[in-house]
């Protein structure tokens, strides 16, 4: 720390040179991330102070992290549904493993079942919490077999998880068929929809994934991803509204004297600006918004294609993976796993965006 401060234009100054090194977000394909909405900035901004970890003080902004909860319950068909709003996916999994372990504590040797496509969160959450994770292998189209899940799953398993637009491919289980094992064997059932929770329901046809179907126990949506609001915001929610009250501590000291998140100090403006969004575009405006990036996702799969670069799989959401083994050196993307180039065609990444990737590919491979 400096003996003495700096005065504010050089202290400005040098942020200015710093967040110029930072990648600009036209080159940026590889994010499931987004500027924010300029609403959700200016709703973050009135709220920079508050802290959802001591409710009591901040009443007007945990009834916004209440009402935030409800309009995406009522978006997942459930509008009583209970949650919080979280860190994000990481949080959210983390969570949504402890419920399941806490419902089944008479279990010596727990065990989780996921897809081999699950969020690196999981192996997270397995290692803190003790749990043996068992992964499902993919079917031909890269999503979670559910035949083999059904195999694997015994008498020691305490959560089944299926993934609503997995990280590398924008592919989304069969969470019918996930939830419905679910439901016949009495298991914890949490659908990972960090991403596709907020692109699935504005999609023009229908995908079910949410708690229209009777055996999904909790989902995870990260608002700050397609949602656009402000970093972090990610919300867990679950079909019993009291469910979450069995993670309840003390907290004698605080407005309240008991909590159930994993957190402590938890900022309401990220929430704020969540909600901020929600209700201002509407789900007329949302519609709108996923429209156009599954739009640009077509256009990019296309232009790829008629340069004889093939898609790795057909993707359900704004996520495209191709063959391919290199692109010029401006464009900031990204490789699955398997090898595949990987582009996340969020809000920022306008048509314009794409033509001019396409434009650049075309001169290494036309």
């Amino acid at each position: 720390m400096l003996n003495k401060g700096l005065p504010e234009k050089d202290l400005f100054l040098f942020f200015a040179q710093k967040k110029g090194e930072d990648l600009d977000h036209d080159y940026i394909l590889s994010s499931m991330c987004t500027p924010p909405h300029p609403v959700a900035v200016r709703a973050h901004c009135m709220f920079i102070e508050t802290n959802l970890g001591d409710p009591g003080l901040f009443l007007g902004t945990a009834s916004l992290e209440k009402l935030l909860i409800e309009r995406l319950g009522t978006l997942f068909h459930h509008p009583t549904a209970g949650g919080y709003a979280t860190s994000g996916g990481t949080e959210s999994n983390i969570q949504a493993l402890r419920l399941a372990k806490e419902q089944k504590k008479e279990i010596p040797a727990p065990n989780v079942v996921v897809p081999e496509s699950a969020h690196f969160s999981f192996k997270k959450a397995c290692d803190i919490l003790s749990l043996e994770m068992r992964t499902v292998p993919l079917d031909s189209t890269l999503k979670m077999d559910a035949a083999k899940a059904a195999e694997i799953v015994d008498k020691n398993t305490i959560c089944l998880v299926g993934v609503a637009g997995t990280t590398e491919y924008g592919l989304i289980d069969p969470i019918s068929e996930l939830a419905a094992i679910a439901s016949e064997r009495d298991i914890f059932f949490h659908v990972d929809a960090a991403f596709g929770g907020m692109v699935i329901p504005f999609l023009d046809h229908t995908i079910p994934f949410d708690f229209s179907l009777p055996g999904v126990t909790s989902i995870a949506v990260d608002p700050h991803k397609m949602g656009m609001g402000t970093i972090p915001c990610g919300c867990l929610l679950t079909r019993q509204p009291d469910m979450l009250t069995s993670l309840n501590i003390d907290t004698p000291y605080l407005s309240v004297k008991q909590e159930y998140t994993l957190a402590g100090t938890r900022p309401g403006a990220p929430v704020a600006g969540a909600l901020a969004v929600l209700d201002y575009l509407g789900v007329e405006g949302m519609q709108a918004v996923v429209a156009g990036c599954m739009k640009n996702t077509w256009r990019l799969v296309d232009g790829m294609e008629t340069y004889g670069i093939p898609r790795a799989v057909t993707p359900d959401l704004n996520v495209a993976t191709f063959i391919c083994k290199d692109v010029p050196d401006r464009w900031k993307v990204s490789w699955t796993r398997r090898g595949h180039l990987r582009i996340v065609c969020m809000p920022h990444v306008h048509r314009d965006r794409i033509e001019a990737f396409l434009e650049d590919i075309g001169e290494l491979y036309a």
